[in-house]
């Protein structure tokens, strides 16, 4: 009867039309039908399919300037936002019942419903104009008369009817990307076709491949790039080195992760005869051998940036290049971008140079080897790896009194078997060896922004980071006093307060909450060619020049520094290609963080699949309606506490106060509180976890 009345209105778009006249239209004569069809009107019309005027109906319309469009973000209880592109307007709230056939990410028109007061926007979507995704990946399931894949992704919220003449060669159980989707009813199932079987579940090659597909991730490189870094020359030409500046006979080295594939950064230090220091910072000369235009370049542009799983990586540049011509590996004569500069043993910066230089690190550090040598102070060049973290420290003290943030949020590595599954789960620790190699890249990343910006009208990009929204400091503020710490963020000394903040929860339980809902109270750092500084570290100018073996913006920098600072050439961009490619690298940035996100998810589900029935220390880190979520201290795995498995009362939300608090008992759990948790549910599939609390004991 629904499909038959939208198909009646959408065959007279503009026409209105009474009950009867419709009843007519559709040949329905007898009472009980008709009683019917003006259920199905009124359903129609609550759904915004209709509008009604009096007793006439029509094809539901609004002004346009009642329509935006935006890009939809489900959230996990079944709502969702919609963020407006090209608007002032805040985020819009959809209502469950007004998704209709939206997709998390996909580009959509929504209609906004007249603001209530006290209540945000609201609206509904009534078209989506761009799907995110062109495959969506999961798990082929079959019921008794039909096949469906289950979705990878839990914001997918609906199962993939999949044709059965597409199955190929698939089985129940496999992993596979569906293809050729359509979902034009949203009371019925998408539909789609298998266009790749990726394999059995549970192996880390699966797992990797699904990943990458499900977030559009390329995963293989086009055979054309891979003859053309095949067919690169390791050779260097005497006429190539009579350009650069020879480092080859000095001390070179690099401190990287013990797992790391592709170096492309490195040190050099020196004490001169004033007594000052001459610092070389040395970046990998990708851009002599990835030409712009080139096979190679297209497909690092389209990547964006390397994308790094657990336990495997998905590189912007073919191996040859990422892993060999370009890293700097010890023993082996190496082409860099280098900033040289003279400091004062206060690590005041006397001058600087940018040039291309050749090197031959003579050392790989890893960050433990580099650590051990700066608490023992003895070791492989440890007279050099002394002075530079002497050095990186006044630059850090540096940095922070001028105001910038110090944010650091708690992250997990794993150790896993020969099968690729987890058996052991660490927390990272940050020691001064990653605070020596980040504070001489922040260093070359600014003085690079800077010579640029000095230079007036060049077309450039830079990494910036906006003021926060003031309303959201604001919240922040009141929940980190609502735990007793002291927050004043006014006054202009911000990043001062946050910095006092940090420190005070530094090592606690409730860290990674706070550092956590710090950084969402804070704009998204991202590229443009408008430089309006970068809130976030303090500097007025600053862009991304270090590693450009894995971001595509580091590489342009690089080319456009060739062409305006040292072969003074001209321009190899305009600012319409450069808008264009930093709003691309920006969205390939931020698809790459969730989906590492989503392999470490896996993998800590993975690692508590057998730990059922076991008790954790826990802190709350978000309160909804429908329950608790809960961060374990040690292994950082988020799961939820559902309310109906909250005993002996009724807990409601309260928002003011960041908790679900007992009607009768007001027992209150607090976002931040420390709470013992069980695990009681391991879902792999959705990769969901759920708990209750241990006697509802919060600690």
């Amino acid at each position: 009867m629904k499909n038959q009345i939208k198909s009646f209105f959408k065959e007279n778009p503009t026409r209105s039309f009474k009950s009867k006249e419709i009843a007519k239209r559709l040949k329905i004569k007898d009472d009980r039908t008709y009683l019917l069809l003006k259920n199905e009107l009124h359903k129609l019309e609550a759904e915004l399919f209709l509008s009604r005027n009096g007793k006439r109906y029509k094809i539901y319309s609004l002004p346009d300037t009642n329509k935006l469009i935006g890009y939809f973000n489900l959230n996990e209880g079944g709502y969702g936002f919609v963020t407006p592109k090209n608007s002032k307007t805040g985020d819009i709230f959809i209502a469950a019942r007004n998704i209709n056939n939206a997709f998390h990410g996909d580009k959509v028109e929504v209609v906004v419903f007249a603001k209530q007061k006290g209540k945000n926007l609201e609206g509904q979507i009534t078209k989506v104009i761009e799907r995110k995704r062109k495959e969506i990946v999961g798990q082929l399931k079959k019921s008794k008369s039909f096949y469906f894949v289950t979705p990878d992704d839990p914001k997918i919220h609906r199962d993939i009817y999949v044709d059965e003449k597409s199955l190929k060669e698939s089985k129940t159980g496999d992993k596979v990307a569906v293809g050729n989707i359509s979902w034009e009813d949203r009371m019925l199932n998408p539909v789609g076709k298998i266009v790749e079987i990726i394999g059995r579940e549970g192996t880390l090659q699966t797992e990797v491949t699904s990943i990458a597909r499900e977030f559009g991730i390329p995963f293989l490189f086009k055979e054309k790039s891979l003859k053309e870094a095949e067919s690169i020359s390791l050779d260097i030409s005497d006429y190539e080195l009579g350009k650069r500046i020879d480092f080859r006979d000095k001390n070179v080295f690099t401190i990287d992760p013990v797992d790391a594939k592709d170096f492309d950064d490195a040190l050099s230090i020196e004490k001169l005869e004033n007594g000052n220091y001459r610092v070389g910072v040395h970046i990998a000369d990708v851009g002599h051998y990835v030409k712009q235009g080139t096979s190679i370049d297209k497909e690092a542009s389209e990547r964006g940036n390397s994308v790094y799983f657990v336990g495997k990586a998905i590189p912007m540049l073919p191996e040859k290049l990422s892993n060999n011509l370009c890293s700097l590996v010890p023993n082996e004569d190496r082409l860099t971008f280098s900033v040289i500069f003279e400091m004062t043993p206060k690590a005041v910066i006397i001058k600087n140079q940018i040039a291309k230089t050749i090197i031959n690190s003579k050392r790989r550090f890893t960050y433990e080897e580099a650590q051990n040598i700066i608490e023992s102070g003895s070791g492989d060049y440890s007279n050099e790896i002394n002075l530079s973290n002497e050095l990186a420290k006044k630059l850090r003290a540096q940095r922070m009194k001028a105001g910038s943030f110090e944010f650091f949020t708690p992250e997990v590595q794993f150790k896993l078997d020969q099968k690729g599954f987890p058996v052991e789960v660490l927390k990272k620790e940050i020691k001064e060896s990653n605070m020596l190699i980040e504070e001489f890249m922040l260093l070359a990343n600014k003085t690079i922004a800077e010579r640029i910006f000095s230079k007036g009208n060049i077309s450039f990009v830079y990494r910036v980071h906006d003021y926060p929204d003031e309303e959201k400091i604001t919240e922040f503020a009141r929940f980190v006093k609502s735990l007793g710490y002291v927050f004043n963020p006014k006054g202009g000394k911000a990043a001062g307060q946050f910095n006092q903040l940090m420190k005070q929860v530094r090592g606690t339980e409730e860290e990674g909450v706070i550092n956590e809902l710090a950084v969402r109270s804070m704009a998204k750092a991202i590229y443009s060619t408008k430089n309006i500084g970068h809130y976030g570290l303090g500097f007025s100018n600053y862009t991304h020049f270090t590693s450009p073996i894995r971001r595509y913006a580091d590489l342009l920098v690089h080319r456009i520094l060739d062409k305006t600072l040292i072969s003074k050439t001209g321009r190899n961009y305009s600012l319409d290609q450069l808008n264009k490619i930093c709003e691309h690298i920006s969205a390939t940035e931020r698809t790459a963080m969730e989906a590492e996100r989503r392999s470490v998810k896996l993998k800590q589900i993975q690692f508590l699949h057998d730990k059922l029935g076991e008790d954790f220390h826990a802190v709350i880190s978000g309160v909804a309606n429908y329950g608790i979520f809960v961060e374990l201290v040690d292994i950082l795995a988020e799961g939820l506490i559902r309310v109906k498995d909250l005993e002996g009362d009724f807990y409601v939300l309260d928002e003011k106060k960041y908790s679900l608090i007992g009607r009768r008992t007001k027992k209150a759990f607090r976002l931040g509180d420390k709470i013992t948790v069980k695990l009681v549910r391991v879902d792999l599939e959705n990769l969901e976890l759920d708990f209750i609390t241990v006697n509802d004991q919060i600690n």
